[in-house]
């Protein structure tokens, strides 16, 4: 059964602290290559996926619980590293907290609604359940790529990884065969504008 209002706004912002704080914690205490996954904007989309599918139903309620989820995981880190590491709390303010809280907004919505897309039939399963294995195929490019500048020697693990979690997303979320081939051949255009996307927003 769907959650109800009053479930779902206590769950969106319960997630997002945890989402937020558990990453700080993720990457400072989890060994390379496996850190990685925890600063990841894939993983935090994920996130907002995960919680649109559990929602089910009402792309609004989806879109809603994704943004709350994703804007509150962001002061949550800044929050965790003050506390763990020392860091100033007046970070939580900054313009790149906000960007990231304004980026939260529309990867929220996004894959809040994607969630609940997987859920239904025809186009709009294909895409949704190409989308979050698009962000992990986009990381991908991008570790290939600092990999192949050398900026990071040992990109090639965190290559192999984001592309089984976007192979395993695929298998999870899609139970039909057709859907599986359809949703991977979506993927790969998506990631390649996703990558595309990135570059022009980082300079």
């Amino acid at each position: 059964m769907p959650p109800t209002r009053r479930i779902l706004a206590l769950v969106a912002p319960l997630a997002g602290f945890l989402l937020g704080f558990l990453d700080f914690v993720w990457i400072t205490r989890v060994p390379y290559p496996l850190a990685e996954l925890g600063n990841s904007t894939a993983t935090w989309a994920i996130a907002a996926f995960a919680l649109g599918w559990w929602v089910r139903v009402g792309e609004l309620r989806a879109a809603v619980a994704g943004v709350v989820l994703l804007v509150v995981a962001v002061p949550s880190y800044y929050l965790a590293a003050a506390l763990l590491q020392g860091d100033d709390l007046a970070v939580i303010t900054a313009p790149t907290s906000l960007l990231w809280m304004a980026s939260g907004v529309l990867a929220g919505v996004v894959f809040g609604v994607a969630g609940v897309w997987a859920r239904s039939s025809g186009w709009r399963r294909v895409v949704a359940t190409a989308l979050p294995a698009a962000v992990f195929v986009e990381e991908a490019l991008r570790f290939a790529d600092r990999g192949r500048t050398g900026y990071y020697p040992g990109a090639s693990w965190n290559v192999a990884i984001d592309l089984g979690l976007a192979a395993l997303v695929i298998l999870l979320v899609a139970r039909a065969a057709r859907t599986r081939l359809l949703a991977t051949t979506v993927a790969l255009p998506l990631a390649a504008l996703g990558a595309l996307v990135f570059v022009a927003v980082s300079g």
